[in-house]
């Protein structure tokens, strides 16, 4: 028996949007720079990693001053194949992400084998820098063989970031026993500095309702500085808040409890303190993020679809920037990085790109 997993986008703590909005906002793209093939073509030459030497960015896994961008949802050049994994596009100067920049990550090169095999999914869940070196370290879920009976074990597993980026293996991540409760799998990690000490933490579903709270900092073999008994209070989905994790101000980062994952779900916070997210915070309500319109991509077949991927601040001005995925089809998939301004988006995009050949 495998965990049921479902490819999702990246929550960060500065704010990520993964539905399908619409509605302009300002001034909208133009049409010809939904598709700027030019720049696209350009884009997706392979580059190095540009090595850094640490920083306080949001998903910089490079540690060189600039955030990077997780993708999941990679498609397969064989459909009966492996999951082709995660990509990174690593952060720039001027245009804010540079495609060629990148690595994939895949279960075989990248995961932690399981009872001698590597798992069959690898999907990026959260990001944050748990070893406190000034490299965002990178946080998946996968499915480790499992026959069902008694505690299923831990499916989440740590990148560590580094001057080259994510590279090397993963660590499986590290549930001290009495943090655990019940037989559901750990799920649903969220970042934050709960405890207030200024180390991040993790926090993870439990069975009925409970949170596995992890103590930051982590060590490279996964182990979180200590842990005591899960929390109640949780629900089946946790969330960080958006657009800061700290919602009340008070030096604690807050924690979002959610009914489900559908869009919509009743929401309520957990507020952070000495003892970790535990003190009821009332009801939640993320706020609306209303994306520019993408003219649509030319072709025949089904109607283009365009995902808000994520709202965050990719260009290091301190405006949030929005990624956008449009796609028709798994071989016309077109991500752009529009960038924001007190006005609303730039008309047009600072880089576009796709992934076609990546996987």
């Amino acid at each position: 028996m495998r965990p049921v997993r479902t490819r999702r986008a990246v929550a960060g703590v500065a704010a990520v949007v993964a539905a399908t909005l619409w509605g302009a906002v300002g001034c909208g793209p133009d049409a010809s720079a939904a598709h700027p093939t030019a720049t696209t073509a350009a884009a997706n030459a392979p580059r190095p990693v540009p090595p850094g030497h640490g920083s306080k960015i949001p998903y910089d896994f490079n540690g060189d001053g600039h955030r990077d961008l997780v993708l999941n949802d990679l498609v397969k050049a064989d459909s009966h194949g492996d999951d082709a994994g995660i990509a990174v596009v690593y952060g720039s100067a001027g245009r804010g992400l540079d495609p060629g920049a990148r690595q994939i990550l895949t279960t075989r090169r990248n995961a932690a084998p399981v009872g001698g095999k590597p798992p069959a999914t690898f999907d990026a869940e959260a990001s944050c820098d748990l070893d406190g070196d000034g490299f965002a370290d990178l946080i998946v879920t996968t499915d480790p063989p499992y026959n069902g009976i008694g505690r299923p074990p831990v499916p989440l597993q740590i990148l560590f970031g580094g001057p080259g980026g994510l590279t090397g293996r993963a660590v499986v991540l590290q549930i001290p026993e009495q943090a655990r409760y019940g037989n559901d799998w750990p799920d649903h990690p969220v970042c934050g500095d709960f405890d207030g000490d200024g180390a991040t933490d993790l926090a993870v579903t439990a069975t009925g309702g409970r949170v596995s709270f992890l103590r930051g900092p982590f060590s490279r073999t996964g182990a979180p500085r200590a842990a005591g008994a899960s929390l109640p209070g949780g629900g089946p989905v946790l969330a960080a808040p958006e657009p800061k994790a700290d919602v009340n101000g008070d030096g604690y980062d807050d924690l979002v409890v959610r009914a489900s994952d559908a869009p919509g779900a009743a929401s309520r916070l957990l507020l952070g303190g000495p003892k970790g997210p535990t003190r009821p915070g009332g009801r939640y309500t993320a706020p609306r993020v209303t994306a520019p319109p993408v003219t649509p991509l030319p072709g025949s077949g089904p109607a283009p679809v365009t995902d808000v991927l994520q709202l965050a601040d990719f260009t290091g001005d301190k405006v949030p920037d929005v990624v956008v995925r449009t796609h028709r089809g798994e071989a016309k998939d077109l991500v752009t990085l529009y960038a924001g301004t007190r006005d609303g988006w730039s008309r047009s995009p600072l880089v576009g790109f796709t992934t076609a050949g990546w996987g």
